[in-house]
């Protein structure tokens, strides 16, 4: 008979037995109502916080926040909304559109699911932005994190929310590690669903406030453990703050990538009216293989579109 396989290491406290559960969620239940009362003395106005904002306003800000600061969002979603204040105004412009409206956010390919969201969204809900979870998630180009927060965030529904943020917050506070796995684990889930409250409204301010506490407190470096309303509870500084001893942790490179070429070649495009020459991209980047790889990767994930007689454009449908 073969011998049990040894379970990986999980960020959960110990064996995930009902015990256990009910453990980590009776620590949760301390940690949620000092959190809750730090946001609401130090959240930020957000313009997809205010009401006005609406599901749509929360969805946007959601697709432009991942992997790019606040500050360079703000001015990216103003516009945006001012254009496009509803998913089928969006819908109706070509993705290219969306695309060039992108600007220098980068990884413009989340303009095209926007899109692709907007126009799904059109034609199976009329226009509004679904309140179901498993709705939102059906939509191309959302994704669990997505789903989870435009439901809590907009809808005030029960959902765990992880993000950066959160999953940082959580392994520090709740497993006394500094940083939380490359990716999100199952074992992460099963702690994020574990601290929930279980009152729906509460569980969406403790959603959206323990992603401000990581956003603003909790931060990868320079932490201001002081200025933490649940730094007396955290199981990471009463350890002494050890280490992270897990994988390396790599910044991300841009200068000299394909990512810093397909955005020159996007560049151009975007600011261009009519289709554009191979001579005006070839101008951009002086590698001509790199310049060739990545010209030929944005035509395949769709954002540009080849045309007869070597002329390229943003996509028109």
């Amino acid at each position: 008979m073969t011998a049990p396989t040894k379970p990986p290491h999980s960020t959960l406290p110990p064996t995930e037995t009902a015990e256990t559960a009910e453990s980590v969620s009776s620590r949760g239940a301390d940690l949620h109502a000092p959190v809750i009362d730090w946001f609401d003395e130090n959240a930020r106005d957000l313009p997809w916080r205010r009401p006005e904002a609406g599901a749509w306003g929360v969805m946007v800000s959601e697709f432009m926040l991942q992997q790019t600061p606040v500050n360079r969002v703000l001015p990216v979603y103003e516009q945006w909304l001012a254009r496009w204040p509803r998913p089928a105004d969006l819908a109706r412009e070509a993705p290219g559109e969306a695309v060039r409206a992108w600007g220098r956010l980068g990884y413009p390919r989340r303009a095209l699911r926007l899109h692709g969201a907007a126009a799904a969204i059109k034609e199976r809900h009329g226009g509004d932005v679904p309140n179901d979870h498993a709705q939102l998630l059906a939509l191309p180009g959302i994704g669990e994190y997505t789903a989870a927060a435009v439901a809590s965030f907009a809808y005030g529904r029960r959902h765990a929310v992880l993000d950066t943020n959160v999953r940082r917050v959580f392994a520090r506070a709740m497993t006394g590690v500094r940083y939380p796995p490359n990716a999100t684990t199952a074992a992460e889930r099963r702690l994020a669903r574990a601290l929930l409250p279980e009152d729906e409204t509460t569980a969406a301010r403790w959603a959206a406030a323990s992603m401000e506490l990581g956003a603003l407190v909790c931060t990868a470096r320079n932490e201001t453990c002081h200025r933490c309303p649940i730094a007396a509870q955290c199981a990471w500084r009463l350890a002494g703050k050890p280490e992270h001893d897990g994988p390396p942790r790599r910044g991300q490179t841009y200068a000299g990538t394909d990512r810093q070429v397909r955005g020159k070649l996007l560049a151009v495009l975007r600011e261009a009216s009519t289709p554009v020459a191979q001579a005006a991209l070839d101008a951009v980047w002086h590698e001509p293989i790199q310049r060739a790889r990545a010209l030929d990767g944005l035509v395949s994930d769709g954002l540009v579109e080849p045309l007869p007689g070597g002329l390229y454009r943003l996509p028109s449908s």
